[in-house]
């Protein structure tokens, strides 16, 4: 059986990846989970990068999000970006926007980008507090630029104690702008979130309230990412879709994370070396996910994982304790979620 063969009758498929180009940045935020700023050492190359579309492409992937660092501090990019697109895969790139050129936009352009998402944090005090000054306004003169130049974009803020409450603040800014959608997320004590001991904790269930009350009252949509819920009164007005629900992680099930040395992961923000299940330098894509022993975090889990709250939950066969991520950086295990907002 060849390799493809054996990607075709596996169970699993990826249908969407994260990739960390580079984690060059021009930043060096006090909450990065990645500890971003200055590149790894013997990053992809190019050609290596093009292997790996290659492979991507061969799996079927639908969609790959590419992210830093800042992406477009990688000169060869576009390249990347380009191949990506060529070979049928949509793609969106997050960025922090401060690099944004009239050459970048050209280039997103014509590289046919499904999207690009800007990281803006909140109202411009707490959102330069965490960067740089001058930050917030770069951003938003970035996401002018793009929209300007007819290219989607999102915005997406990560919640910290400092600035889950202002979401009401920020919002009346972004219906100033045309973007299409703004995905909150919760950020996680990991990286520089963590050793500067950054309060990551805020009220979820006030957080997905907020979103069930303001969906559909603007041209954008909004929406919470994967690592807030769960399963509360507001859970079926919050995802992508109204009257759907969180179907649990889709780390290593559907979803695959790559980091720009090439070592692949299910999630890109579970970011601890044992979560490593190859790297595409020693081993092919399909051969990584095909692996019967890989990803068994989420390939082998059963209820009785779940620990603590979410030990005997009535939803916790589907929910399967939430974003493994976010458990393993906050309670140091992977099926039990310390904002459920169930719990709240």
């Amino acid at each position: 059986m060849t390799e493809l063969e054996k990607y075709r009758a596996f169970p699993y498929k990826i249908d969407s990846a994260v990739w960390e180009l580079t984690l060059a940045c021009c930043f060096h935020c006090a909450y990065c989970g990645s500890s971003g700023g200055t590149a790894r050492e013997n990053e992809l190359s190019t050609e290596e990068c093009l292997n790996v579309v290659n492979q991507l492409a061969l799996t079927g992937c639908r969609r790959v999000s590419l992210i830093g660092g800042e992406v477009f501090l990688r000169p060869d990019w576009e390249e990347i970006t380009a191949a990506l697109t060529g070979s049928g895969i949509k793609v969106c790139i997050i960025t922090n926007g401060y690099r944004m050129t009239p050459d970048i936009l050209a280039s997103l352009k014509k590289a046919g980008v499904e999207s690009v998402a800007v990281s803006v944090d909140g109202p411009e005090r707490v959102h330069d507090a965490y960067r740089a000054q001058g930050s917030y306004k770069r951003a938003f003169e970035s996401i002018s630029a793009l929209c300007d130049a007819g290219v989607p974009v999102s915005v997406i803020s990560a919640l910290r104690a400092d600035n889950a409450p202002l979401l009401p603040e920020f919002y009346e800014t972004l219906l100033h702008y045309p973007i299409f959608a703004w995905q909150i997320q919760a950020c996680s004590p990991m990286g520089n979130a963590l050793s500067n001991s950054v309060d990551v904790y805020f009220n979820s269930k006030e957080v997905l309230k907020f979103i069930r009350e303001h969906r559909g009252k603007q041209s954008f949509y909004i929406a919470a990412a994967d690592n807030i819920g769960y399963y509360d009164e507001n859970e079926p007005f919050v995802r992508r879709v109204d009257g759907s629900a969180f179907a649990g992680c889709s780390a290593g099930l559907s979803i695959i994370g790559i980091d720009s040395t090439g070592n692949v992961r299910g999630c890109e923000s579970l970011y601890d070396e044992r979560f490593n299940e190859g790297c595409l330098r020693e081993r092919t894509l399909i051969d990584i996910w095909t692996d019967p022993d890989a990803f068994s975090y989420n390939r082998k889990f059963t209820p009785d994982l779940l620990t603590g709250k979410c030990a005997g939950c009535p939803h916790g066969d589907v929910c399967a304790g939430g974003c493994r991520s976010y458990d393993r950086f906050t309670t140091g295990r992977l099926y039990e979620h310390p904002l459920c907002a169930r719990n709240m």
